[in-house]
C-alpha cells in the first residue's frame, strides 16, 4: 500500500511538473514569429506570403548566397478588427534558409508606447527576457543605422529575439535570428564587401573603357553619316 501511495504521489508530481513546465518550454521557443519559422526555405516562405520565390532579391552570391524578401502585411478590410501594427517584415536567407527576420512596426501603431510597454507585449509571447548591453547590426538594411542598441532580449542556446528602437525614427522593431546562421551570414557578408572593395578599381577601369569604346564607336558611325 505504501509503495502504491508513493507511486501515485510520484505520478502526481510528474503531471504537475509537466503542466508547469509546458508554458515555459513554449515561451523558450524563440525561433518563430507568427506563422514563420527560422530555417524555412525561400519557396516555403514565399508561399506563406503569397509571393513568387523569384521575388527574393540576391544581395550577395559569393562566398555564400544571401537573399532577402520583404513583405508588407495587408491591413484588415473590416474596421471591427484591429489594425495591423507591423509595417513590414524583411526575411533574410543564408544559402536558401531563413536565418533572420526583421520586423518593423508602423510608427503610428506604437506612438506613445514606452520601452516597458513593448517589453511586456513581447514577453507575453516569448517569456523571460534580459537587458543585455549589446547592439544588433543591420549589414544590408537601409532603414536603420549599421547597428541599434538592444532594449531587451529573449533567447535560448540556438536563437534570439532582440527588441530595439530606431535611433532615427524612434519606432520599435524586432530582430529574430539563428545565432549560428546569423554569425555565418555576417562573416560571409563581410567577405563579400571586402571582395567588392578589392574588385572596385578593376570594375571602374572596365566601366570607363567600355564607355570610351562606345563613344568611339558612335564617333566612327557618325563620321560616315554626318552631312553638314
Amino acid at each position: 500500500m505504501e509503495m502504491e501511495m508513493k507511486a501515485i504521489r510520484g505520478s502526481i508530481a510528474l503531471v504537475v511538473l509537466v503542466l508547469v513546465s509546458a508554458p515555459m518550454l513554449r515561451a523558450q521557443d524563440v525561433s518563430k514569429y507568427r506563422n514563420f519559422s527560422l530555417g524555412m526555405t525561400v519557396a516555403d516562405l514565399a508561399k506563406r506570403v503569397d509571393a513568387n520565390p523569384a521575388d527574393a532579391a540576391v544581395i550577395y552570391e559569393h562566398p555564400a548566397l544571401i537573399q532577402e524578401l520583404t513583405w508588407w502585411p495587408p491591413q484588415p478590410y473590416d474596421s471591427s478588427h484591429p489594425a495591423e501594427p507591423v509595417e513590414q517584415i524583411r526575411f533574410s536567407f543564408y544559402n536558401g534558409a531563413l536565418y533572420r527576420m526583421l520586423v518593423s512596426y508602423d510608427a503610428s501603431a506604437v506612438e506613445g508606447l514606452t520601452n516597458e510597454d513593448m517589453i511586456r507585449a513581447v514577453s507575453a509571447e516569448y517569456g523571460t527576457f534580459t537587458r543585455p548591453v549589446a547592439e544588433v547590426s543591420f549589414p544590408t538594411d537601409p532603414l536603420y543605422g549599421t547597428s541599434e542598441k538592444v532594449i531587451a532580449r529573449w533567447e535560448n542556446s540556438l536563437d534570439s529575439v532582440d527588441l530595439f528602437r530606431s535611433s532615427s525614427s524612434n519606432a520599435f522593431g524586432l530582430v529574430l535570428f539563428s545565432k549560428q546562421a546569423d554569425a555565418q551570414a555576417g562573416a560571409s557578408i563581410a567577405d563579400s564587401l571586402k571582395l567588392e572593395q578589392n574588385e572596385a578599381p578593376q570594375k571602374e577601369a572596365a566601366r570607363a573603357k567600355k564607355q570610351a569604346d562606345d563613344l568611339e564607336a558612335d564617333r566612327q558611325k557618325n563620321i560616315k553619316t554626318i552631312h553638314p
